[in-house]
């Protein structure tokens, strides 16, 4: 049972997979429905479990017959809360010239949690990486990725290999072999990249808006 609907799966079945195919949302950025394991990278999909001390990561967690589970609890959302603030402190607010706009996951997830995507709690802080126009399909801009790694899975699943995470520490980045033009790469064309990426980091050439306007 979640939210006190009654739901229907196999033991074991990914927590927030489940939730999702029944219509309800956690927020989520990195889960990849494909996969069995999954990166919980986010930290966002936070969920109370009755029985549990603590809430746990739906996208980590296996259904069990007769679980019951809360997706608005008060611990949970003190976390998504917290990682969801902690995303935008890094991110650049800029909704009316981005190729996302209306349809990224950042503005579904504000919403939902009731935050707005220009917190205040902590000190803003902002990469300044190069944009990356060399494909001719799309654009990629490192300074908007919220390092999900779908990208990166992506990449793998192709057989592409030629996206990655590298260096450490707040210089943690998607980018490419020695930092090559990703249009130079066997990525360089591939449209589902910017089908796959949650946020703005890669948009269709061509949806680049005239005017600004932040959310």
């Amino acid at each position: 049972m979640i939210d006190g609907k009654e739901v229907r799966c196999e033991s074991g079945e990914n927590l927030l997979k489940v939730a999702l195919r029944n219509g309800i949302y956690i927020p989520n950025l990195c889960f990849i429905e494909e996969e069995d394991e999954q990166p919980a990278c986010c930290r966002l999909c936070f969920v109370e479990i009755e029985g549990e001390a603590d809430p746990k990561c739906a996208c980590t967690t296996k259904t069990e017959d007769g679980m019951r589970v809360t997706t608005k609890g008060e611990r949970a959302y003190r976390l998504q809360k917290t990682a969801f603030e902690l995303i935008m402190s890094n991110h650049p607010v800029d909704c009316g010239n981005c190729g996302k706009n209306g349809v990224c996951e950042l503005q579904k997830i504000s919403k939902v949690l009731r935050i707005r995507l220009k917190t205040e709690k902590y000190q803003k802080f902002l990469n300044a990486y190069p944009i990356d126009r060399s494909s001719r399909v799309f654009i990629f801009d490192p300074n908007k990725c919220v390092q999900c790694g779908k990208c990166v899975y992506l990449s793998s699943k192709l057989g592409l290999e030629c996206l990655s995470f590298a260096y450490r520490g707040f210089k943690r980045r998607v980018t490419t072999f020695l930092d090559a033009p990703i249009g130079t790469t066997k990525c360089g064309d591939i449209d589902a990249f910017v089908r796959i990426c949650p946020v703005g980091a890669f948009t269709f050439k061509g949806e680049e808006k005239s005017e600004g306007g932040d959310s």
